[in-house]
């Protein structure tokens, strides 16, 4: 499971075709994708699954592992290696019920999270906000990489991808905390150039 790339993206992240992105993120070397069809100017219905099916094939292609945000409807729709899970969703232990075989992850962005969840049935942990990010409306206040070091020192076993405000020129530091990833949005949709963004990650 290579999550040191990973790409989190819907449409309304982004400034052309998603598809696009997408393809020029995988070329460029992302090594995982999360399909994020949320917020302001989403799409639902069958217009997110048909996009949804369209950025699948196009990780199929590339080798890139597919995850779905949250959407358990989508995720044996879409053919998905897993599914991504915050604090707010659906908890853990139903999860893994569902999907026994599919890889999932985890949100976690404090100690009192961690004690109030199931770590032990996540495959990895979504670490953040790293730092401050615009990216969700939601997000937590920025925990630093501080953060990855404790989660790494209490799960030395468990993959931990570092998420929020993760940019190529603070990327290195997140790696260095002890992160088996890095996990970006706007740092890739908004990129001059995907292929260099992509490669300084």
């Amino acid at each position: 499971m290579n999550l040191r790339k990973y790409f989190i993206m819907g449409s309304q992240n982004c400034n052309y075709t998603p598809e696009d992105v997408l393809e020029k993120a995988a070329q460029a070397g992302i090594t995982a994708f999360q399909f994020r069809e949320k917020g302001e100017g989403s799409l639902t219905g069958q217009d997110k699954l048909a996009l949804g099916r369209r950025l699948r094939d196009i990780c199929t292609r590339y080798n890139v592992l597919f995850f779905v945000n949250d959407d358990i409807d989508l995720v044996e729709r879409l053919g998905a290696d897993g599914i991504h899970v915050g604090q707010d969703d659906m908890r853990l232990k139903e999860v893994r019920k569902m999907f026994p075989d599919k890889i999932i992850g985890l949100s976690v962005s404090s100690q009192t999270e961690v004690e109030n969840s199931s770590i032990e049935l996540a495959d990895y942990l979504g670490a953040g906000s790293v730092f401050a990010t615009s990216s969700k409306d939601d997000a937590e206040q920025a925990v630093g990489t501080k953060w990855i070091k404790t989660l790494k020192r209490q799960f030395p076993d468990m993959p931990i991808v570092g998420i929020g405000g993760i940019t190529e020129k603070n990327a290195a530091s997140v790696i260095n905390a002890g992160a088996d990833g890095v996990a970006v949005i706007s740092a890739i949709t908004k990129a001059d150039n995907v292929e260099v963004t992509v490669q300084n990650l």
